[in-house]
């Protein structure tokens, strides 16, 4: 009797130990660490803030429920493993959106350029149509150098493209669309107010 409950205990020890000392999820952990890392490398941070957020949420959770597992006396780390898998899959699903998100902004870029020197040439040939008197002269100087500053605006946006800064080059060009577009409305309006005047005889 004595040797059966000594067997017992020893195998209720061995039990305890095993569960107790249970693996940590460190491959795992490993895994979901690099995954932020990459989403980040990526760009997430920049071009999906709200998700690459997220992200760094669901990591975190992850980080507490390890040490909350760690902490206990009968380890079990299946709903850990299950969180950084989980994180895994989430950068993944960030960095293509970041990806697609970046890809949007480049197209756009490529369009806002298009328009701009579209709208900086209709400003220049609506310049020809403004009346040139002594008041009209200064004013069409101004706005000569005002699209001017427009047109260079492709150029540094090209820069900030180069560099990465693509959030900033669309900015930029958004900006310079608008002032051109003001531009020639304000053209046009001078130009259809000149033409309708009544012309002394």
């Amino acid at each position: 009797m004595k040797i059966k409950n000594t067997f017992i205990g020893t195998l209720i020890l061995a039990m305890f130990a095993v569960t107790s000392c249970a693996d940590l999820p460190q491959a795992e952990m490993d895994a979901a660490t690099a995954a932020v890392a990459g989403a980040k490398t990526a760009g997430a941070d920049i071009y999906v803030a709200e998700q690459f957020n997220a992200l760094n949420d669901s990591m975190a959770v992850a980080m507490a429920d390890l040490e909350t597992q760690k902490s206990k006396f009968f380890k079990k780390y299946t709903s850990t493993i299950e969180k950084f898998n989980g994180v895994v899959a989430f950068a993944t699903e960030v960095e293509a959106n970041t990806a697609s998100t970046i890809e949007a902004i480049k197209s756009e870029i490529a369009t806002s350029t298009t328009e701009i020197q579209t709208l900086v040439a209709e400003g220049r040939q609506l310049m020809t149509q403004a009346p040139t008197g002594k008041e009209g002269k200064s004013a069409l100087e101004a706005i000569k150098t005002e699209l001017d500053v427009v047109e260079a605006t492709i150029a540094d946006s090209e820069t900030l493209v180069q560099g990465g800064n693509l959030k900033t080059a669309l900015e930029k060009l958004t900006a310079a669309k608008s002032k051109a577009s003001t531009i020639n409305t304000e053209l046009t309006d001078v130009i259809s107010k000149y033409k309708a005047a009544p012309r002394r005889k």
